[in-house]
């Protein structure tokens, strides 16, 4: 099993410092499932190879694990020690593990910089699907190059091979090239060699960051990641599909330009204004994305507390510096409050505000989470007021660049219409005792209405 990560350019030796692995000499290492090999079959200023090999013994394998037949040769004849699996994964973060995370004490610049990198895996199986490696490697910039074998040259009837060499080049940061390895190898196999446990979300979320939850096919990913844990794979997308979803790159560019002032400028100016003319005081806002609404609501007297939530650490972390919250003047900051957690879950820390805001987020959920986002909101957290934006999809035959019956971003689920969403408000009034009042945001069309929907829903009595 063998993986080998090219660099080419000026100073390639540098990749010496960036795996913490000598080139000059080869190291060894030992794992539960066999031996790890580093070493560089080439070294130059111009070119450098590094090469992870696995050792793995069959037999090892099968001697005493569960499931293993008695007297049959079955658990020792299999392509565990010779397909790239979840061993090779499980190696790269055991070997490489200080490249995998970023860090290089002796050349730090160097972890934040591009290089063009090329790595190889020799037999993936990709079982005959010939879009598989360009699905889950070209949205993420890489070119990519496969070769199959045929079965057998005497019987060419038999067909190709199920496994495939694979090839991945790009201009990336090392750090990079591995987290999407650890992630995508096993995506091929399905066939972890562990017991999969609940902690494997994390794993999937940590190394996936930045990268996964934009991934044209995270779906595909996550299902074939969790094969055998379907329940699994539910919560992992429930985290990725709310990811970042109230960012402006959420949106297209062409719904941003209004006559004078980006989309996104006004709908936060009327939903702050609707905050306050609901004449709360302590607010939670659910989807913070990276805080653009609270920091508007910061600014203002009559807002006394204010929550910020968002499913995803790493967006409310990016909220934190564009807040500057280590340097925040003291009445600022303790009017703040940071928060993870995710909307379609029971959360008491929810419980207790006069106002919710849930600025462009449903239009992320799926539709088969909805009505658990609607308990979530209106029937357990019941706040006084509850303001609600989503685009309105009759608007977008005004977006000269989109194609009919597309949505405004491909990590919108549904896209409402107004009588869609105003059914949808009479339901939750109806449901939950609130009342509802709707209007638009943006230009106005006559016969399309406006870009954004607005609900303000008030608590009866």
């Amino acid at each position: 099993m063998l993986l080998t990560i090219t660099y080419e350019g000026k100073n390639t030796q540098e990749l010496g410092f960036l795996l913490h692995k000598n080139p000059e000499r080869a190291q060894q290492f030992e794992l539960s499932f066999g031996k790890a090999y580093v070493f560089y079959p080439e070294v130059s200023d111009a070119r450098t190879t590094a090469a992870l090999l696995l050792d793995i013994d069959p037999l090892d394998l099968a001697r005493g694990k569960e499931g293993c037949k008695d007297g049959g040769l079955f658990d020792y004849v299999n392509d565990r020690p010779y397909a790239s699996t979840s061993f090779m994964s499980t190696a790269i973060i055991r070997v490489f593990s200080t490249a995998v995370s970023g860090r290089c004490d002796k050349r730090p610049e160097l972890v934040k910089t591009p290089l063009q990198l090329t790595a190889r895996l020799a037999s993936l199986k990709d079982s005959g699907d010939e879009k598989l490696a360009k699905e889950l490697f070209e949205p993420l910039g890489y070119t990519v190059k496969t070769e199959r074998t045929i079965l057998d040259d005497s019987f060419p009837e038999w067909g190709g091979s199920p496994y495939i060499g694979l090839e991945i080049s790009g201009t990336v940061r090392l750090s990079e090239l591995l987290n999407h390895l650890y992630v995508l190898i096993p995506v091929f196999d399905k066939q972890k060699h562990y017991y999969t446990s609940e902690d494997e979300i994390n794993k999937l979320l940590d190394h996936g960051e930045g990268w996964l939850s934009d991934h044209p096919y995270k779906e595909k990913i996550t299902r074939r990641y969790f094969d055998q844990r379907r329940s699994y794979a539910r919560k992992a997308l429930d985290v990725l599909l709310e990811n970042d979803i109230t960012e402006d790159s959420r949106e297209n560019a062409a719904e941003e330009k209004t006559a004078h002032t980006p989309l996104n400028t006004l709908r936060m100016e009327t939903v702050k204004n609707a905050v306050l003319a609901s004449g709360a005081s302590t607010v939670i806002d659910l989807g913070c994305g990276e805080c653009r609404l609270t920091s508007l609501l910061l600014n203002e007297q009559q807002i006394k507390k204010i929550t910020a939530c968002d499913v995803m650490v790493s967006t409310l972390e990016k909220a934190a510096q564009k807040l500057h919250l280590d340097r925040m003047q003291p009445y600022r900051r303790d009017k703040l409050t940071l928060m993870q957690a995710s909307l379609t879950y029971r959360d008491r820390r929810f419980d207790g505000f006069d106002c919710a805001c849930v600025i462009e987020v449903i239009e992320h959920i799926e539709p088969a989470r909805i009505p658990a986002f609607e308990r979530s909101v209106f029937e357990f957290a019941a706040p006084k007021t509850v303001i609600l934006t989503t685009p309105n999809r009759e608007y977008n035959a005004k977006y000269e660049h989109m194609q009919e019956n597309t949505l405004r971003h491909g990590d919108h689920r549904f896209e409402w219409t107004r009588s869609e969403f105003r059914q949808w408000t009479d339901h939750i009034c109806e449901k939950f005792g609130y009342t509802c009042e709707i209007s638009g945001i943006g230009d106005t069309d006559e016969k399309l209405g406006s870009p954004t929907q607005m609900g303000v829903f008030t608590k009866n009595g």
